[in-house]
């Protein structure tokens, strides 16, 4: 089954839930960037929240922005993704190595330590929404949950885990997001803040049940669940060497002359994806004109 994201009501139109399964996107990320285990467990988590929220906007050019600047090894990640389920997301030190924490787990709090989390909805308007939390436990369902209370005002639970293999491919990843109406009843709130408590881990769960149902049904037990829409998602990257060459034209015709009379190919690589173009001197040249 390739990578989705549903999107679903529960306990009589009480309780909005997402859940996505992101295993093929977070295995191409790793591919891409070469991750370790640990900036592998960092940088999925962050995208399947990506794909999620994404999903959340209804515009059709809107794009979602997530940023952890951090303290820790990883230094800072980022991720954007469209309503469309296009997810792309780099790590800015992919090799972090660190012991497993006290549950024995990939410690991606370790990998981050303190820092802050930026979200950036660009729906079109003028101005795009921007909202920063500091980082509450570097777990990232953790500091997304706090950002959903403390930013926009709504009761979340974010639910988020990379399982890997032991030759370090990705084995699961994914997640969920589950808010509750402002009209949801003490009953309600009260089960699902139960359902919540049982849960161990999120892998634990993608292992008995792969499925972004699978995932519902265990969170929302209890509860009717109507799944109102479906989505693939996937890691895409629509960087092209028109958008470099845009780039180029942006640096100024100082650096560009200093680049033609340099009288070498200039290559360019895309952060996000791991792309390499490389410009001659002519396309250089050429690009120098536009730049006019």
């Amino acid at each position: 089954m390739s990578d989705q994201v549903v999107r679903a009501m529960a306990g009589d139109q009480q309780i909005r839930a997402f859940a996505a399964v992101t295993r093929d996107m977070t295995e191409e990320a790793r591919q891409r960037h070469n991750t370790s285990p640990a900036a592998t467990a960092a940088l999925g988590r962050l995208m399947t929240a990506g794909a999620i929220m994404g999903s959340m906007m209804k515009e059709e050019n809107a794009l979602l922005t997530l940023q952890i600047k951090c303290m820790g090894p990883i230094a800072r990640m980022i991720v954007t993704a469209d309503s469309k389920g296009n997810v792309k997301g780099y790590v800015e030190n992919p090799d972090v190595i660190l012991p497993p924490n006290k549950d024995g787990k990939l410690d991606v709090s370790g990998a981050l330590g303190p820092g802050t989390l930026q979200v950036i909805r660009d729906l079109g308007l003028k101005e795009p929404y921007v909202g920063t939390v500091d980082l509450q436990t570097g777990e990232i369902g953790d500091d997304l949950t706090y950002y959903f209370a403390a930013s926009e005002q709504t009761p979340s639970a974010v639910g988020l885990g990379v399982l890997m293999n032991k030759d370090n491919t990705v084995c699961q990843s994914g997640g969920f997001i589950i808010q509750l109406m402002p009209f949801a009843e003490e009953k309600t709130i009260s089960r699902l803040e139960k359902n919540l408590a049982e849960i161990r881990s999120v892998t634990s769960l993608l292992v008995e049940d792969p499925t972004p149902e699978g995932l519902l049904r265990k969170v929302l037990e209890g509860f009717d669940i109507e799944i109102t829409e479906r989505m693939d998602t996937r890691f895409h990257c629509n960087c092209s060497k028109e958008r470099m060459a845009a780039a180029l034209v942006s640096v100024g015709r100082k650096d560009l002359n200093e680049m033609i009379q340099d009288g070498k190919p200039v290559e360019m690589n895309c952060h996000f994806c791991g792309n390499h173009y490389q410009f001659s001197t002519e396309e250089l040249k050429e690009i120098l004109v536009r730049a006019k």
